[in-house]
């Protein structure tokens, strides 16, 4: 729906890691004061719907002209970071289940390879062992693919279609490897409930008492933040300069079509949807056309000459996860090790172009061997890494509230999202000049 009503048609809508965690916060404060999770989703939901559309009725999307490339930059590295994390944490999981050996002292310890004495211990090593090689093979395809139309062979125009497509190719070929090749090792399967797959059903609110629809009028304020912040940088990344658009930008109407779709699945409890990081600019990238140009000191950049602006890839690609649905038997053949891999290659790729990323490796860079960029060329060495770290400082601050498990802390992540703001324009320009922000944030 909003690839057709949408303003901005490149933005691509999914559910995010940092909606992911908001949701764990109402699973929370639900479970705590034993309220019906079900109702108070759905309430949360319809007030946050409520909020985007005050949010756009007022034109608060003027707002983000105070959202600087520095401010971006650490939001879509707690996004990559979270990426990162999900894929580490499973890997760590699936070791920990898998990775055991019985103890010498049994003497019948060959019989129990390969066994699990317990629900929460095996004796699996080379389970865990394929789990690695599955999720580090994804990635290493995937970004060899992506990388791959830099490299001198085959036409420009099939290194191109291999880089397009570095993502779907890698998941298909160690699925492939993970469900056929090694079928004899028994790999933890994409999973779903046939019982419950298709069920919609709407929760009773009436249930809830009078102080529940406070806490969730609250919780809704506190979503909409998060919205509001999600959906406008992810629009900030499409609309960029450097990409050249010609048709210009719908924050607010945007806002509102995010506010009208999050309604209804919000009423089926089913889940949250907005523009999303770095899916929305890895579309305009796909579907941009690039040459390689060289600068005045003689580095080479690749420069987007064109974007072919079209709601029909939107359109077509939610078509095809819709009717996804239908061949969800299929997707029992795609181990979760694979899907980990997938997300592992998302996050390391948001890295790629992220300048506060690159500005942290300059620390451990000798300084003879530094990229000519402009921020290197006219802003002071030790500026630049003050900047560096005053951006780390605040990356810490972010993940605290996002990734630690405190209902209390996640409940005002989004508010700690829009702090981001003054602390750019008020706090940091009485440490860093303003003329040197102003060319970092370039």
């Amino acid at each position: 729906m909003f690839a057709i009503f949408g303003g901005q048609p490149l933005l691509i809508m999914l559910t995010t890691a940092p909606l992911a965690l908001y949701v764990k916060v109402i699973k929370m404060i639900s479970s705590t004061f034993t309220w019906n999770f079900s109702a108070m989703y759905t309430m949360v939901g319809i007030w946050n719907a409520i909020f985007l559309l005050l949010e756009a009725f007022f034109n608060l999307s003027f707002l983000m002209k105070y959202s600087t490339r520095s401010t971006e930059e650490i939001f879509g590295f707690f996004i990559a970071l979270a990426f990162t994390a999900d894929a580490v944490t499973a890997t760590i999981t699936d070791f920990d289940l898998n990775y055991n050996f019985p103890s010498a002292t049994d003497v019948n310890s060959t019989a129990v390879i390969g066994q699990c004495p317990t629900a929460d211990l095996c004796f699996r090593p080379v389970n865990s062992i394929l789990y690695l090689v599955l999720m580090l093979g994804t990635l290493w395809l995937g970004m060899t693919l992506l990388h791959f139309k830099n490299s001198p062979y085959l036409s420009a125009r099939k290194r191109e279609i291999l880089a397009d497509y570095s993502l779907p190719i890698s998941v298909v070929t160690f699925a492939f490897l993970g469900s056929f090749i090694f079928r004899d090792i028994k790999s933890e399967p994409f999973y779903y409930n046939k019982e419950t797959a298709f069920e919609l059903s709407v929760p009773d609110v009436s249930n809830l008492p009078v102080v529940a629809h406070l806490a969730a009028m609250g919780l809704g304020l506190c979503l909409s933040c998060l919205f509001f912040v999600d959906q406008n940088v992810s629009g900030a990344f499409v609309n960029a300069p450097q990409n050249k658009l010609r048709k210009g930008s719908a924050y607010h109407w945007d806002l509102v079509v995010v506010a009208l779709i999050n309604t209804v699945l919000s009423i089926f409890n089913l889940p949250w949807l907005h523009a999303a990081l770095p899916h929305s600019p890895l579309h305009v990238r796909a579907l941009a056309d690039t040459e390689q140009h060289v600068t005045s000191i003689g580095t080479v950049h690749d420069e987007i000459v064109r974007v072919r602006e079209t709601r029909l890839s939107g359109i077509l690609s939610h078509l095809l996860i819709g009717a996804s649905l239908f061949f969800v038997d299929i997707l029992q053949y795609i181990p979760v090790s694979v899907l980990q891999g997938l997300f592992l290659y998302l996050g390391l790729s948001s890295f790629i172009g992220n300048q506060m990323f690159e500005r942290m490796l300059l620390i451990f860079t000798e300084e003879s061997s530094y990229s000519p960029t402009h921020y290197v060329r006219n802003v002071p060495q030790r500026t630049v890494h003050m900047f560096t770290l005053v951006q780390f400082i605040q990356l810490i601050v972010v993940s605290v509230f996002g990734f630690v498990n405190l209902y209390y802390l996640k409940m005002i992540f989004p508010v700690i999202l829009l702090l981001l703001l003054p602390i750019r324009h008020k706090i940091l320009p009485k440490f860093i000049e303003k003329k040197y922000l102003d060319i970092m944030d370039q």
